[in-house]
């Protein structure tokens, strides 16, 4: 019997006796090893087995099962300090990690860890685990800059060189690319596939080899390129996707119209910005002579070609939402489909999905009716041009679209109506200060604009709701399984610190933190209309809501104060929206209950995913801001600029420019004292002088420093308009203020996300330790390869 055998027969007699603990001759005897040769065997394999922690001894000397740790799941998020929080349920708080007990998890590992102190409420400290089991990897593969070796260490090390990944979050790992698979010149922007995770003494290294060459470094337009890789987004649709794209007729046919409403004879227009592409929405308005107003809301039916279980369909399924950068956009479906056959050009017949309104007055919906159709629109309105119309700025637009004027007319005054209905009810109509960049060919920044909002846009925007609450509400007093985009009510504590925030700066909120209703703070909202701070006041705020997502359970949009919302608008570019279509052609054609379980069955992976992926394009459309934001500023460096301080943090101001660029004073450059954060004024008081710095404070600043790879931008203060002063501190100061090595990890408190400086160079290529050593990762290679 070998001692592996015999381990198994131990552990299998102890479990299986209804005694906790035994000696070494009860254990023999119950094994039937009682001769002394067994006997033997029996003691080494136990003390073995002490050794390897899986029997223990008690005090008295007997054996018995150590005990085992109650484990719970969840998310790992890594600080850039070693230590670590692990969520487990996001309604409750997180668990703390020391650094000494994350068992080399990295971020967004799913973990199984043990709870060593619970919380103590008392003395408002959390509960702290350890990490014993990581369940799943969630980083599989990176983006990054690859640093070659000379020819010499690539023999010596069986490593092709290092790769200085551009994900920031994983700046503090060294990654070596294993001398198999592709080979890659110095400067290439590759995608890595990991193979070895951090572990004992390695607990910063990680290697994989190269599956990808994305580019060059130097060439255009790689910057944003790498940041869309990094976090995951495919560039390229596969072959067999392109492929059954490319067999979706270009026109439609006379059997594409079975079952469906022709209404080719209506005034329909679709009204986009002038670089729209992908048309995806159409319009009617009629106003009726009893005093109602007809809404027709017509949607390409993306549904129709993309069809379920299609690799089209699996494609837009991973992808989950078009991502807007800069200067390009990285579609859910091929081009052929959004820019062709699924975009409401002028003047051809399209598929489409309608909702059709008669809304009175008030701006109720007093009836609705929702069915596939086929539509062929009458023009091709730009928002600019409906904006000119609207506001009789321009004769020759007017009269180029005379046939059209009175719609437009009669589009502003249901807009007008929807518009109050909406104030009326409470929505929040947030400010919104949205930047344009320009860039150049080779995709430098060039100048920042504001977005404007005319009346054309706002009244698409009212349209496009109206029709999404409709068919929310249908379906859900249908009682069918459905997809709905949610937002739930904030949470008490974000609330509470709004409420602190808005007192500082003398605004009186009505209501209470658990039961503040959107009206509540639309008039927040409102009362700080023609204030320096509105714009500040919009911020908080926003970051004081819950994320929007999607959910198969209805809950309500708060933001909107709206008891039914979905996505039903724009298919071309949001999963959801395509799903919500799937389903509106499934129930017409199937409203039986097996259908109804299917979908129930269904939907819920379909949200959670779909909020997932909408994150992930939002993270990269930031990432890809700040960037380019940051390199508007290079050039700028010395110059002096007004602003307004968008935030107030332990660590400095971060001030905001009227271009929306924003950037941080550092709290050691404020030199004129040393300087107290007063959380509940969110102000920054001098120990000496009672100089303060607050919200919506006006600024002058010089900018001292541009860097896009760490997307940030540093400012000098030059002067700042004088407000009351705040209490000043009454103890004294026990430390030194935050020192500038750490600036990196303070603006990830304000950001929510770590950002690192990047390694240089020289680092990424000192692998080798003292001279005449091998890298530490050439033994792993060769250990691990003898398992």
């Amino acid at each position: 019997m070998t001692k592996e055998t015999l381990k198994e027969k131990i552990i299998f007699f102890i479990e299986s006796s209804r005694k906790k603990s035994f000696s070494m001759e009860e254990i023999a005897q119950g094994l039937g090893l009682e001769k002394s040769e067994d006997f033997k065997l029996l003691v080494q394999t136990i003390a073995q087995m002490e050794r390897e922690q899986t029997v223990v001894f008690t005090k008295k000397g007997k054996v018995k099962l150590p005990l085992q740790p109650i484990l719970v799941e969840g998310t790992f998020r890594a600080n850039e300090r070693g230590f670590g929080f692990v969520t487990i349920d996001p309604e409750e708080d997180d668990i703390y990690i020391p650094k000494e007990a994350t068992g080399y998890a990295m971020d967004g590992d799913t973990v199984a860890i043990d709870i060593i102190k619970t919380a103590d409420t008392a003395m408002d400290r959390g509960a702290e685990g350890k990490v014993v089991e990581i369940r799943k990897r969630a980083t599989t593969q990176l983006a990054g800059e690859f640093v070659a070796y000379p020819e010499e260490e690539i023999k010596e090390t069986d490593l092709y060189g290092v790769v200085i990944p551009k994900d920031k979050k994983m700046n503090q790992f060294k990654i070596y690319a294993a001398a198999e698979g592709i080979r890659p010149v110095d400067g290439s922007i590759v995608m890595v596939e990991l193979t070895h995770y951090p572990e004992k003494n390695y607990a910063t290294s990680l290697e994989g080899i190269i599956k990808q060459v994305i580019g060059h470094k130097n060439d255009p337009g790689m910057d944003i390129l790498s940041i869309v890789v990094s976090n995951g987004i495919p560039t390229q649709f596969p072959d067999d996707v392109l492929a059954e794209a490319d067999h979706v007729p270009d026109e439609i046919s006379e059997k594409d119209l079975i079952g469906r409403k022709d209404l080719r004879d209506q005034l329909i227009v679709t009204i986009d910005g002038e670089d729209a592409k992908d048309l995806d929405d159409a319009v009617t308005v009629k106003k009726r002579a009893n005093g109602n107003y007809f809404l027709g809301v017509h949607i390409a039916d993306v549904s129709y070609y993309v069809t379920q279980g299609s690799q089209l369909d699996r494609e837009a399924y991973e992808r989950g939402t078009s991502v807007y950068l800069t200067d390009r956009v990285i579609p859910m479906i091929p081009q052929r489909l959004s820019n062709g056959i699924c975009s409401l050009n002028p003047h051809v017949p399209r598929l489409t999905m309608s909702c059709e309104m008669e809304i009175d007055p008030t701006g109720k919906v007093i009836s609705h009716e929702i069915f596939p159709s086929v539509i062929q629109t009458t023009e091709r309105m730009t928002y600019t041009a409906v904006n000119q119309i609207l506001e009789e700025q321009d004769e020759a637009v007017m009269e180029r679209y005379e046939q059209l004027v009175p719609m437009f007319q009669e589009m502003k005054e249901l807009h007008d109506i929807l518009e109050e209905m909406r104030i009326r009810r409470g929505a929040i109509s947030f400010e919104d200060r949205e930047a344009k960049i320009l860039v150049d060919p080779d995709g430098h920044p060039m100048d920042i604009q504001l977005r404007s909002r005319g009346v054309g846009e706002r009244l698409i925007e009212s349209f496009m709701l109206a029709a999404n609450e409709t068919v929310a509400e249908h379906f859900y007093k249908q009682h069918f399984p459905f997809i709905y985009r949610i937002h739930e009510q904030p949470k008490e504590e974000k609330m509470q610190r709004f409420f602190d925030f808005a007192s500082a700066l003398g605004i009186v909120v009505q209501g209470t933190k658990g039961s503040i209703t959107p009206k509540d703070l639309q008039k927040v909202i409102e009362h700080v209309e023609d204030r320096p701070e509105s714009a500040v006041i919009n911020t908080m705020l926003l970051r004081s809501m819950q994320q929007a997502r999607y959910s198969e359970d209805n809950f309500g949009h708060y933001g909107l104060a709206a008891e039914y919302y979905t996505h039903f608008t724009s298919p071309i570019r949001r999963y959801p929206d395509l799903i919500v279509h799937r389903l509106i052609r499934s129930y017409g054609q199937d409203a039986s209950d097996t259908n109804k379980t299917y979908w129930e069955g269904e939907l819920p992976e379909i949200a959670d995913h779909s909020s997932k992926m909408e994150r992930r394009a939002v993270e990269a459309e930031r990432e890809v801001d700040s960037m380019k934001k940051a390199e508007f500023m290079m050039d700028k460096v010395g110059e002096e600029f007004d602003g307004i301080i968008s935030s107030v943090v332990k660590f400095g101001l971060f001030i905001e420019l009227p271009n929306t660029v924003e950037g941080l004073i550092h709290i050691n450059e404020l030199k004129q004292d040393y300087f107290h954060f007063i959380e509940n004024h969110l102000a920054l008081v001098g120990e000496r002088t009672g100089l303060t710095f607050k919200i919506g404070q006006k600024v002058r600043v010089k900018v001292t420093k541009a860097d896009p790879d760490e997307r940030a931008v540093d400012f000098e203060l030059v002067s700042a308009e004088e407000v009351a002063s705040l209490e000043r501190p009454k103890t004294q100061r026990k430390g030194r203020p935050v020192s500038r090595q750490n600036r990196n990890s303070e603006r990830s408190d304000k950001k929510g996300k770590k950002n690192p400086r990047t390694n240089d160079r020289k680092n990424a290529k000192s692998t080798t330790g003292k001279k005449g050593k091998k890298p530490f990762y050439k033994g792993i290679k060769k250990k691990k390869k003898k398992k």
